[in-house]
């Protein structure tokens, strides 16, 4: 019986000797890959927040997303934020345009990977309060880009932007379909991840 206690007490004292030791170890290893991570810039922390916008805010992104700029959990992005996130170009024609069309904007998969989005929908909202749902595999199937430009010109909220949800309609004819069209919001203000 006193064995048991003398080894219990040992293996307490072993613990915490080993637990010091698991500690130091750890912060040792660690401490470079974040000096990599950091030298690389990637972010240190995954969560690290979004800087503020400088500029008018153009879309807000909320609901289940890791990464914001607001005390509110919302995500606000102005053009300059949104460019710097890189920009694409899709060349299509669509149903409201009487001719093929230059389209240049953020890739929505891009700017879901930025906020951390965890969901599985969006719901997408217009200025005038039209809403549509997208599913987020849309982003991930095809290059569906928030445009901010069509034919080499801003978009303003007079020519349906500024912010302006296109797929690349012309890529694959399952998109030319109502059902598609109806998910292309133009003067697009926010999403909320659903």
């Amino acid at each position: 019986m006193m064995r048991r206690q003398n080894v219990a007490a040992t293996t307490g004292v072993g613990e915490s000797i080993l637990s010091r030791i698991s500690s130091a170890l750890r912060r040792a290893l660690l401490a470079p890959a974040m000096v990599m991570a950091m030298a690389a810039g990637l972010p240190a922390h995954a969560a690290e927040p979004l800087p503020p916008p400088q500029g008018d805010v153009l879309l807000t992104v909320t609901g289940q997303i890791g990464r914001s700029n607001t005390g509110t959990g919302e995500a606000r992005f102005d053009r300059a934020m949104l460019e710097q996130l890189g920009m694409t170009e899709v060349v299509t024609s669509t149903p409201w345009h009487p001719k093929v069309m230059r389209f240049e904007g953020v890739l929505l998969r891009v700017l879901l990977s930025t906020v951390q989005a965890r969901g599985r929908n969006l719901l997408a909202s217009a200025h005038n309060d039209y809403t549509a749902r997208l599913p987020v595999q849309d982003a991930e199937r095809y290059d569906v880009i928030l445009a901010l430009r069509a034919d080499g010109h801003d978009l303003t909220l007079r020519d349906m932007g500024p912010v302006f949800i296109i797929y690349p309609y012309d890529s694959d004819r399952t998109l030319k379909a109502d059902g598609i069209y109806a998910r292309s919001v133009w003067q697009l203000r926010r999403l909320e991840v659903r």
